[in-house]
This record gives C-alpha cells, structure tokens and sequence, in this order.
C-alpha cells in the first residue's frame, strides 16, 4: 500500500513557476513509476508527466513539453514537478500517482494503482 500527499500547490500570475511534491508512505516508492496528472473543472483528467522508478526516464503530455520537468528523490520518497512559464490553462487540480505493475513511465490513468487527493494550481492572467 502506497500513500501519497501533495503539495505545493498555489495561486501564481502567468509567466510564473511554481514546484509541486508528492511524498510517498511505504518502503515500495523507489520500485514505481510515478506521474503526474491534472484536471480542470468540467474536463476529464489528463496526463501531465511520468518518470521511472529510477528516474532515467521520462514522458510528458505535448502541451507541457520544455516547461515542466519531473524528478524525483527516492531517498526521500518523493517525486516533484518543476512548472515555468505557466499559462492560464494551465489552472487545474494537480495528482500524482503511482504505477506499480510497470517499469516504464505510462500516459494512461487507468494503470495508476495509488493516487494522491491533490493538489490545486491556478494561474491567473
């Protein structure tokens, strides 16, 4: 059983840059993949970024690409999301999720096993 809580959530002028965490309970963390997902009001949840266990690889959703980066620090149990130039659309509740049946960084939300309860981005123009 993995627990995760994020944070670092904010509100944040366009242009700005904010970094989530996602802290992970449980000795398993450093086996997952770990993402990163988003959902705005009235829209369904979408992939942001996903990083391997290790860490040596990566994917993020095209309309992030060069402004958002994934880490993360198993030492620490933790994964984090680095966002800069944040733009409006952007604005959204932030997960993070754990994907414990793969080695591999996955874009669908349906393999996430674990969930966090989020946390809330939004950038004001």
């Amino acid at each position: 059983q993995v627990q995760l809580v994020e944070s670092g959530g904010g509100l944040v002028q366009a242009g700005g840059s904010l970094r989530l965490s996602c802290t992970a309970s449980g000795r398993t963390f450093s086996r997952y993949p770990m993402g990163w997902f988003r959902q705005a009001p009235g829209k369904e949840r979408e992939f942001v970024a996903a990083i391997s266990w290790a860490g040596g690889s990566t994917r993020y959703a095209e309309s992030v690409k060069g402004r958002f980066t994934i880490s993360r620090d198993n030492a620490k149990n933790t994964v984090y999301l680095q966002m800069n130039s944040l733009k409006p659309e952007d604005t959204a509740l932030y997960y993070c999720a754990a994907d414990a049946d793969s080695a591999v960084p996955r874009a669908y939300p349906g393999v996430y096993a674990y969930w966090g309860r989020g946390t809330q981005v939004t950038v004001s123009s």
